[in-house]
């Protein structure tokens, strides 16, 4: 497997990184989120290490939200964009057939569930919400319904339609109602169960809810154009669905004709220890929603569906940006390397240590709640260790103690992100190139951050 060199360590230029925060600051909306708990200035970066203004290196855990599967400036990404340079070829063509365009669907169609064949896709605007919107049309225009079923802790996008099918109060509130109609069900959630029961009788309960809400004449609930999930929610707090339930809401949609519509943006392209995270439960969906990893690092989506459901017109979805070149040669070279590599397995196996071993941090810090996940999307939950467990053991989300926790790690050299309930989840996200080296300078990082925090925020105590 072939790992991106160490950087040699660059040359500190504290007033550049400093100015450079300031300007950001001053000019940028106030809508900025990653530059205001991480306030470093990259200037350069290869697989994990991030290389700062400040003169030091981080090991990178965020890895773009999960877009760098083989991490900063892989050789092969680097190769495959430099080809293209080389070659002259144009970098902007619309949704024009090119050979890169050709050879990008061919490496994506290799690895869709059940095979490349029945599938039909659509490239969109460059954003996960893109597509996620895209979806929304698609099965509404195929099946004349209007409505959505979405589900609590998913997250989808900014864009209208995808952020009314978000579960994120905090940037929902502000905008008041949507127009796209968005029947909620619960996800299933073992540490917060909505009924409160937990493990397979808590997923079973909420599949019999979702089957109630279609087959009562009294329900008030219309069939819905879609049901949109993610096989393992992301922002959510890194919240793998059941491989049951999943398969439960397959047989469901397939039984009231509803598309099922997989959002794959973060757990594609090997994360979760699949290729496509839904492949644990041996699903096929009707739809696949895909973007960051698919591009190599650029930007990137598609909708993936099959072909039945292609009865949309020219122009239903369009997006000036969706025949981005160098993102196809990229992506293309990124499927192919994360399959002949099987990195996906790779993925599975470091994930597990690294879970295993963060479970012995739970075991002597109280304000670790549950550390869960799958593949290499791992959450570590931080609770107030003297707060009032519930029915189930769980005790109150802890945001501030969390912030710590983040700041904590970025003292240490190591950048990750928070999400879930209050923001009171660590997530890890690191590229699948990860050694084993690396992965143990992540543990030990993460575990003296926890301590660290623990120990100095009020209350932490035991």
């Amino acid at each position: 497997m072939a790992v991106a060199p160490q950087l040699p360590r660059p040359r500190s230029d504290h007033g550049v990184g400093a100015d450079v925060l300031r300007r950001q600051e001053n000019r940028e909306s106030s809508a900025r989120t990653y530059a205001r708990s991480l306030p470093i200035v990259p200037v350069r970066a290869s697989g994990l290490v991030v290389e700062g203004a400040d003169g030091r290196s981080y090991v990178d855990c965020l890895a773009g939200a999960g877009t760098l599967a083989l991490g900063h400036n892989h050789p092969v990404v680097v190769a495959a964009i430099r080809r293209v340079l080389d070659a002259g070829a144009p970098l902007h063509v619309l949704d024009m057939a090119t050979v890169e365009k050709d050879d990008f669907t061919t490496a994506l169609l290799d690895t869709m569930p059940g095979g490349p064949d029945g599938w039909r896709v659509h490239f969109c605007g460059p954003t996960g919400a893109d597509a996620v919107e895209a979806a929304i049309k698609l099965t509404r225009t195929a099946t004349g319904r209007h409505n959505l079923f979405a589900f609590t802790g998913g997250y989808h996008g900014m864009t209208a339609g995808a952020l009314a099918a978000t579960g994120n109060l905090a940037v929902k509130a502000p905008l008041g109602a949507t127009a796209l109609e968005v029947t909620r069900l619960p996800f299933p959630y073992a540490y917060r169960c909505p009924f409160g029961i937990g493990g397979d009788m808590g997923a079973e309960i909420a599949a019999r809810y979702a089957r109630r809400l279609l087959t009562d004449s009294r329900s008030g609930v219309l069939p819905p154009a879609a049901m949109l999930l993610e096989p393992v929610q992301g922002e959510g707090g890194v919240v793998p669905a059941p491989d049951g339930w999943l398969r439960q809401m397959r047989a469901l949609t397939a039984e009231h004709g509803i598309p099922l519509v997989v959002d794959e943006v973060q757990t594609g392209v090997g994360r979760t220890g699949a290729f496509w995270a839904v492949q644990h439960s041996g699903v096929r969906p009707d739809v696949l929603v895909a973007s960051k990893a698919i591009g190599g690092s650029l930007p990137l989506a598609v909708l993936v569906y099959r072909e039945e459901l292609d009865t949309w017109a020219p122009g239903a979805h369009t997006g000036t940006f969706r025949g981005n070149q160098l993102a196809m040669a990229a992506g293309a070279a990124t499927l192919r390397y994360v399959r002949e590599h099987r990195l996906d397995l790779r993925a599975a196996a470091v994930g597990e240590r690294i879970v295993r071993e963060l479970r012995r941090v739970q075991a002597d810090r109280p304000c670790v709640g549950e550390v869960r996940g799958r593949g290499l999307m791992i959450g570590v939950e931080i609770v107030q260790p003297d707060g009032e467990p519930d029915e189930l053991g769980a005790r109150p989300t802890a945001p501030a103690l969390a912030g710590a926790v983040r700041a904590e790690c970025l003292a240490r050299g190591l950048l990750v992100e928070l999400g879930g309930r209050d923001e009171s989840v660590v997530r890890l996200l690191p590229p699948l190139i990860i050694t084993d080296e690396q992965a143990d300078s992540v543990l030990s990082r993460l575990a003296d951050a926890v301590a660290a925090a623990e120990r100095a925020h009020p209350g932490a105590a035991r």
